[in-house]
């Protein structure tokens, strides 16, 4: 039922107004759009749409994926979530297991871009390894440890991120659009049972894949830093993640105080 999750929760998203429909008279029960009216809107029958948000039907074709994204005002990452769902057996099948051992060209990455903070992920945040920068900078969060489970739960965090719902929204979004398996189910249910936080932000099903963002960071020697994070992903999930500062700032001069 993950599509269907997925299409009812962008229904109840989008007004009459926003896709030139009028309101009609009357209280409308159904907030969002009417499944006749996103069928209408996207040029399906309403017997099909009703059968894609049950979870009757599990084969749409690209194209009413697609025309059902347009009217649904989805992204480009939320429509490739959309594709994902729908063909969830094709080749990127959910359930593989993640790799738990750094790759080694990717270790050895981590002390050649000293003193930058670098990490290396897997596809659910699980930490694989860091090097003594990254360590410093995320107070708490050590190997083995997960980056998702250290925002909602480690005391920490909200100091170490100043923009802490921000980051919170992302981790979220983010596990959102990877494909499912054991490690995000364990993970999701954990974080639903000791964060309320976690459980709002996950009903809510914001979808977005994580890119190079900016961040504001507070620590106990270096003081605020403004770094900007990029992220490179391997062919097997595990991503290098790095906290970058502009060239010849304070905030780089700073970097060299995160040494423990």
């Amino acid at each position: 039922m993950a599509l269907g999750d997925f299409l009812r929760n962008r229904r109840g998203r989008v007004t009459p107004a926003e896709v030139g429909l009028p309101a009609g008279a009357g209280r409308r029960q159904t907030p969002g759009l009417r499944r006749e009216e996103l069928a209408a809107l996207a040029g399906v029958s309403v017997d099909y749409y009703t059968r894609l948000e049950r979870g009757r039907d599990t084969n749409p074709g690209r194209a009413v994926l697609d025309a059902l994204a347009t009217v649904l005002r989805l992204d480009d990452d939320e429509r490739s979530h959309l594709h994902r769902l729908a063909h969830a057996d094709g080749p990127r099948k959910a359930g593989a297991a993640e790799p738990a051992v750094v790759r080694p060209a990717l270790a050895r990455l981590l002390e050649m871009v000293r003193p930058t903070p670098a990490y290396v992920l897997s596809q659910t945040s699980d930490l694989l390894a860091a090097n003594p920068e990254g360590g410093s900078l995320l107070a708490g969060l050590t190997v083995p440890g997960n980056l998702v489970r250290y925002v909602f739960t480690h005391p920490n965090a909200r100091e170490v991120f100043v923009s802490w719902q921000r980051m919170a929204e992302d981790c979220v979004a983010h596990l959102r659009s990877i494909d499912d398996s054991p490690a995000r189910a364990a993970l999701v249910a954990e974080l639903n049972r000791d964060s309320a936080q976690f459980a709002d932000l996950w009903a809510h099903y914001d979808v977005r894949e994580k890119s190079g963002a900016r961040r504001t960071f507070q620590h106990p020697r270096a003081g605020r830093l403004e770094l900007t994070s990029e992220i490179l992903t391997a062919v097997d999930g595990q991503r290098f993640v790095t906290f970058q500062a502009d060239p010849d700032t304070p905030d780089q001069a700073a970097l060299r105080l995160l040494h423990p």
